[in-house]
């Protein structure tokens, strides 16, 4: 092929490459406000998701503090190009609102007419007022959790499940050291020990990764479910072998009696999780044994867990250690920032190439899977039917703009 020569009056110059910039770009103004919700402690962007946002044309706006608990200083921010502000009210102002927690009262007050909002939903606590102070303000609500990738995957809540799972065995390792007053014990095994026992129940993304956890760190595993398709889909993906059975009581309690760590991660659909072992079982099992239940976010599987925080995250009941704090990725909330941020900036980035939210949602199935609430109208048929709120479909509603 051959090479192009420009000529100028000081002899043969090369040629400039030029970058194709898309007719229909959006400079985005996005506003990171600090998250205000109880034991919140992460943020949707890291300084450099920032520095790679600002560099292709947008403007990041960030509370003061915003990222102070999962370490990441107003500093930098700063060096990052973002614009540090001082009051809610300013950050407000901007095109495009980032959350991990849905808006507060207070918050949802500041929000201007027209106005994006990229966040979470969290269902449970949700009532009807939110929903109608959203459509009346003609908000056009991504909801985080529910968008899907490529393969159709809810990814948010895989990356968020895989940290809980992880972290769930290096909380119990924590409370059965004697650092903590419990029973001495490593968590796993060495030559010539009998290694310790651990019980997963519910085989999804959490009981996956709590189980290569506990197997990596050389502990006997035992995994219980209702779905034998899981179990097996679990047992396939591990490198080794384990022990896996249906949740059956008496099978259940008599793996509860030998157990050192029990970890609940069971979870049906949008109900409570149920609540598999009993009261007996618990007072069955060793003295300093620990429980983790993850499941607490939805109810708990054990019939003694109660809600705690991560300023007060265990109590004791039958001799037995119960961890039941709501919202475990936030204990490692840097990771955690980290894993949020890597679906989210990508998505802030196509909303800018694409010139705006409303032409991303009619080239992406994905994404147009998240959108809940959109230019005034409910697009959600789950929270409609929840809250009698009349439904309209946002695949015909796309197909007139």
């Amino acid at each position: 092929m051959k090479k192009e020569n420009v000529y100028g009056s000081f002899g043969i110059l090369p040629k400039e490459e030029m970058l194709e910039v898309k007719k229909n770009f959006e400079r985005l103004s996005i506003g990171i406000p600090k998250e205000s919700s109880f034991q919140e402690n992460r943020i949707a962007l890291t300084p450099d998701a920032v520095s790679l946002l600002v560099h292709n044309g947008h403007d990041i706006i960030i509370e003061s503090g915003a990222g102070n608990q999962a370490n990441f200083s107003n500093e930098e921010y700063k060096k990052s190009g973002a614009r540090i502000v001082a009051t809610k009210e300013e950050l407000y102002k901007s095109d495009i609102i980032v959350k991990i927690e849905p808006p507060t009262k207070s918050e949802l007050k500041l929000l201007r007419k027209g106005q994006k909002l990229v966040s979470s939903i969290q269902l449970k606590t949700r009532e009807k007022e939110y929903f109608n102070e959203l459509l009346k303000k003609d908000i056009s609500a991504l909801a985080i959790e529910q968008i899907k990738d490529n393969e159709g995957k809810l990814s948010l809540l895989r990356s968020m499940s895989e940290i809980a799972g992880r972290t769930s065995l290096l909380i119990a390792a924590e409370y059965l050291s004697n650092v903590n007053e419990g029973k001495g014990l490593m968590l796993g095994g060495i030559t010539g020990i009998s290694p310790t026992e651990v019980v997963v129940i519910g085989a999804g993304t959490v009981g996956e990764f709590a189980s290569r956890t506990a197997l990596g760190l050389g502990a006997s595993v035992r995994v219980f479910d209702n779905s034998s398709s899981r179990l097996r889909r679990l047992q396939q993906s591990l490198t080794q072998r384990i022990s896996t059975s249906t949740i059956q009581p008496k099978s259940l309690g008599k793996a509860l009696r030998r157990a050192d760590v029990a970890i609940g991660s069971l979870r049906t659909g949008e109900g409570r999780t149920p609540c598999v072992v009993s009261e007996e079982m618990v007072k069955n099992m060793k003295e300093g044994s620990v429980i983790i239940d993850v499941s607490i976010d939805h109810g708990g599987c054990f019939e003694t867990s109660e809600v705690t925080s991560h300023k007060s995250p265990i109590f004791v009941k039958h001799d037995v250690v119960h961890y039941c704090v709501p919202n475990i990725p936030s204990r490692v909330a840097r990771t955690s920032s980290y894993a949020i941020c890597n679906i989210i900036s990508p998505i802030l980035l196509q909303i800018g190439e694409e010139g705006g939210l409303d032409n991303l949602i009619k080239q992406d199935k994905g994404i147009r899977s998240g959108v809940y609430t959109f230019r005034g109208m409910m697009t959600n048929k789950t929270l409609s039917t929840m809250f009698d709120i009349p439904f309209k479909d946002l695949d015909l509603i796309i197909t007139a703009l």
